[in-house]
């Protein structure tokens, strides 16, 4: 985030700033929902919304017990939405039963929304060592310390298993834990909703046209 981006979150208490919005017409949406998604999140990258990369992500269970939560995104590309995470918690038990997720990314300031459903795959094992040595130092003892969603008898043994792990790869590069990568959601559809004056909200949905992985989509105009 830029210095600009950091004093109009300071100054907007963390909302950002909205600016003019205007709607969503389908010529200037344009037939590419990835392309048109990056301007989207390029747009509250520099509002100076707090945590523009925060999106909700959805899973079910094999027997359809639904479970969301907040996670960040950390990728776009031809494939679809990259998040990371550890293989034991809950969100990735539900994944290998049922390998289909829903995003929800929300500027409140922006009154934008996208959501995003799909197949997940995991990343290779060399794509999620990439980002993770991005991650600090900490975070990685982190991800080794913390068995998520695993019950933990307190605080002070979480605390007690970091600094064991610090010890354990001091003066060392923290290795990829072989529980921890990243996942991609292939959107089979992608919705772009963009609020307007009197609850008349744009929302275009653009959806896989054929087959699941071709490259062309079908783009429909809903009611708000």
């Amino acid at each position: 985030m830029s210095l600009l981006d950091k004093l109009r979150l300071v100054l907007s208490l963390g909302q950002g700033i909205k600016g003019l919005t205007k709607g969503l017409a389908e010529a200037e949406a344009g037939t590419d929902p990835i392309e048109l998604f990056n301007a989207w999140f390029d747009r509250a990258k520099g509002s100076g919304v707090a945590l523009p990369e925060a999106m909700t992500l959805a899973t079910a269970s094999k027997d359809g017990a639904p479970s969301a939560r907040m996670v960040l995104l950390k990728g776009v590309d031809e494939r679809g939405f990259i998040f990371y995470t550890n293989y034991d918690s809950r969100k990735c038990r539900d994944l290998d039963e049922n390998p289909r997720a829903a995003l929800v990314c929300h500027w409140t300031v922006l009154q934008r929304q996208v959501r995003i459903e799909g197949t997940v795959e995991r990343t290779g094992a060399e794509e999620s060592a990439v980002y993770f040595h991005t991650r600090g130092r900490g975070s990685q003892i982190g991800a080794w310390a913390s068995a998520q969603s695993a019950a933990l008898e307190s605080y002070d043994q979480l605390v007690r298993k970091a600094k064991d792990a610090e010890e354990k790869f001091r003066g060392q590069e923290v290795p990829l834990p072989p529980f921890w990568g990243g996942y991609v959601v292939r959107p089979t559809r992608i919705e772009f909703w963009q609020g307007r004056a009197n609850r008349l909200h744009d929302r275009l949905v653009y959806e896989r046209d054929g087959d699941e992985w071709k490259l062309t989509w079908k783009v429909t105009r809903l009611n708000p």
